[in-house]
């Protein structure tokens, strides 16, 4: 299931016959795509019309030395390696050469191994250097929008998550992503999928729960014509038609066991065999599994192979739910509100003080998905550009989760039950405040000298 690496090109630019063709024929070895030229003049008209990888180019030679190379072809080789040889080295001709952006000197005669070494170390220099530009880049997009995707949050755990992502999402490993319903496992998906280098290919989606178990192995895999009744031509499977980009499993966990052996020789071998069909048929395919089941506890009660686990839980993601990320509540209710704005014409500006301290204590079971269809059913109920109190209901009675519920405090003692309570109230609003303690006054409605006080009393720092 792996990309076949594209073969790197070098340009041997050598007035000496011998000295090309010896180079040519070593680096071939190597796999290297080899183009030679017998002078700069040459070089630099190869240079015009293809990009490469590396150049190796002698110093001395007629028409155009290697360092007038350098200077005329400076533009053209801001992305390409160039090591410079030469029989009459000297610090000085060395110095010149990096300063016109060499990256290395070697000095003839030399050992083929040399060479060879010199080679490896400037790739890796390049290869280190593309990756730090890359995930700079990415961690720098995080960091400004505090989001992953279609996913946004500020809180730890969340940034975590983030970033596991993004160091995950350019290599092919199988991802595991874990959490309950509705913490958005899907968008995660999403998010590695698109800054992948399979970005370009497909992202098939599927939910293993959906697909009748009599019809799963033909869903995935594919069948030819005649394969059982009702197949009238072949049929291309899952894994086949995500080739090239991304297959999401959703609701892994809902795999039946009779299956779960040819799923595993897929990931394995990278081989798909049709229902029906005698021959295997070769998928380039990245495979993204998510569940909101215990697979552990599948495993010990024999639901789920422990092999298949092992195999698909390569990188492993666990989601929180929203209950453990209550600091990211305003800034989740923000992003719907702009959303839902521009999907439903609305003009909402913000949720009032009370409503959303009430969006802070609920529950939330059914996590993100629960939150957005809160706030789009608060959208169509409401009259003003401020969402209230009055916008809002939650569970199966129908009104808001409350702080004094019976268990919520220990004791009979109603002044302990209060401390608890305004020490609880305080620290959530200063997590979704991001530490801002005026506005946690304001959410709390009380002055800012009171929230000091209160701070101070109840240790929080």
């Amino acid at each position: 299931m792996e990309i076949k690496a594209k073969q790197k090109s070098i340009l041997i630019i050598d007035d000496e016959e011998n000295m090309r063709h010896m180079l040519q024929a070593m680096l071939t070895r190597y796999s290297y795509a080899i183009d030679t030229a017998k002078d700069g003049a040459e070089g630099l008209a190869k240079i015009t019309r293809q990009q490469f990888d590396l150049i190796l180019c002698d110093v001395k030679m007629p028409q155009m030395s290697g360092l007038e190379f350098l200077k005329a072809g400076r533009d053209r080789l801001l992305s390409t390696i160039v090591i410079m040889m030469s029989a009459y080295g000297s610090i000085d001709m060395a110095i010149e050469a990096m300063k016109l952006g060499a990256y290395d000197f070697v000095s003839k005669p030399f050992k083929n191994e040399e060479i060879r070494l010199t080679i490896k170390k400037a790739e890796e220099r390049e290869r280190l250097k593309k990756e730090n530009i890359e995930l700079k880049n990415r961690i720098q997009r995080i960091g400004c929008g505090l989001s992953f995707g279609n996913m946004v949050g500020r809180s730890p755990v969340m940034q975590a998550v983030f970033s596991i992502a993004l160091k995950v999402a350019p290599f092919d490993s199988t991802v595991l992503i874990t959490g309950e319903s509705g913490t958005g496992k899907e968008l995660v998906a999403q998010g590695i999928h698109r800054e992948s280098d399979r970005c370009s290919g497909p992202m098939v989606p599927v939910n293993c729960a959906s697909i009748p178990e009599s019809l799963m192995e033909s869903e995935m895999f594919g069948h030819v014509k005649g394969a059982f009744t009702g197949a009238e031509k072949d049929k291309k499977g899952l894994f086949e038609i995500a080739a090239g980009g991304t297959l999401f499993l959703d609701e892994i966990g809902e795999i039946p066991v009779s299956l779960q052996p040819k799923l595993l020789r897929v990931l394995q071998e990278g081989e798909v065999r049709p229902v029906g069909g005698s021959k295997a048929k070769t998928v380039d395919v990245r495979v993204i599994a998510a569940t909101s089941k215990d697979l552990e506890r599948e495993m010990a009660s024999g639901r789920f192979r422990e092999d298949l686990f092992y195999r698909l839980n390569v990188v492993p993601i666990v989601l929180p739910p929203l209950r453990g990320r209550i600091e990211d509540i305003p800034q989740l209710c923000q992003f719907f509100i702009t959303r839902f704005n521009e999907t439903l014409g609305s003009s909402i500006k913000n949720i009032s003080p009370e409503a959303m301290s009430a969006l802070m204590r609920h529950d939330w079971p059914g996590n993100i998905r629960e939150l957005e269809n809160a706030i789009e059913r608060a959208i169509v109920l409401a009259d003003g550009s401020t969402l209230g109190m009055e916008n809002f209901v939650f569970g199966r009675a129908g009104t808001l989760n409350s702080m004094g519920d019976d268990g919520m405090f220990d004791g009979f003692s109603l002044k302990a039950a209060k401390a608890e309570l305004e020490d609880k109230m305080i620290r959530k609003a200063l997590a979704a405040t991001g530490g801002n303690r005026t506005h946690a006054a304001n959410m709390l409605e009380i002055s800012h000298p009171s929230l000091l006080s209160k701070m101070r009393r109840y240790s929080i720092d």
